[in-house]
């Protein structure tokens, strides 16, 4: 399943954002990257030493883990703290898988679910479409910035190479409840009429009986 995630970050918390990353300091993003994603990964990352990293933590997650999108379609049991990748002309990333176990400092989980938020606005850079080739087909993703896009993290994806100005994004995995991607699908198509039925006609039976179903399989699937 792949989903838009609209306004995840206002107008003032992107200017924000950006005004940090002008000032921060960005490696290559080859020292993040696996033995595979190297040969294929051509962008810079914010240095993880940077002073301004959780400032933009503060204002990027916080404003993620509680959009309903978000939580609905994810399932969220973990979240990593983000990266920020820059993409300038000739930069790019090739096809490839994110690492299924992530996290250090002993801290590991499971990416089930990655998420790319947008920071800078499509006409701002040519190329840099974030392609996911999935199940659900190949999709091209180029999103206006404060928005984000979410999918199973398991999908082979890569970014086109930018040919014209700068691409800024956070990007970041999900450890969800629900590790089968199908299973979070379902739940997610159903909690959709769940929550118009909660609003619509709460005191029914047929909303007892969709609300009882979208509780039960969560206990039944979930991976705790």
């Amino acid at each position: 399943m792949q989903l838009r995630i609209p306004s995840v970050l206002s107008r003032n918390q992107l200017d924000a954002v950006r005004r940090l990353l002008a000032e921060a300091s960005f490696v290559d993003g080859k020292l993040s990257a696996g033995i595979a994603a190297k040969r294929v990964k051509n962008n810079e990352e914010l240095d993880k030493h940077a002073k301004q990293l959780d400032v933009l933590n503060n204002l990027v997650m916080s404003s993620l883990v509680q959009h309903p999108v978000y939580r609905a379609g994810a399932l969220p049991l973990h979240v990593a703290a983000p990266y920020y990748a820059r993409y300038t002309p000739g930069m790019s990333y090739g096809d490839h898988l994110d690492d299924p176990i992530m996290g250090t400092d002993g801290v590991l989980y499971r990416s089930d679910v990655a998420i790319t938020i947008f920071l800078n606005e499509p006409d701002q850079y040519d190329g840099g479409e974030l392609v996911i080739r999935a199940s659900f087909g190949t999709h091209e993703v180029k999103l206006p910035a404060g928005d984000a896009v979410m999918y199973p993290s398991s999908s082979l994806h890569r970014v086109n190479p930018v040919v014209r100005g700068e691409r800024l994004v956070a990007v970041t995995w999900v450890q969800s409840l629900i590790r089968d991607p199908a299973q979070r699908e379902l739940l997610y198509t159903l909690n959709q009429a769940r929550e118009k039925l909660l609003l619509s006609a709460p005191d029914t039976e047929e909303t007892a009986q969709v609300n009882g179903a979208y509780m039960n399989l969560i206990r039944m699937w979930s991976d705790i």
